[in-house]
């Protein structure tokens, strides 16, 4: 009896540790520090081009 019980129990273990691996996370993906870094800049160049882009039509 004990010896079935502990094959069960890690079966189901193994079977619940394969079901966590497939949910989606709903946690962020991480952006390291360079990376943000690196978007903040992209970012102030595009608003700067924009800015520029807006005061030529006019």
């Amino acid at each position: 009896m004990n010896r079935k019980k502990k094959i069960i129990q890690t079966l189901k273990k193994k079977d619940k540790k394969q079901k966590a691996k497939l949910q989606k996370s709903s946690k962020p993906r991480y952006i390291s520090k360079a990376e943000r870094e690196k978007i903040a800049q992209e970012e102030t160049q595009n608003e700067s081009t924009e800015s520029a882009q807006t005061e030529n039509k006019e």
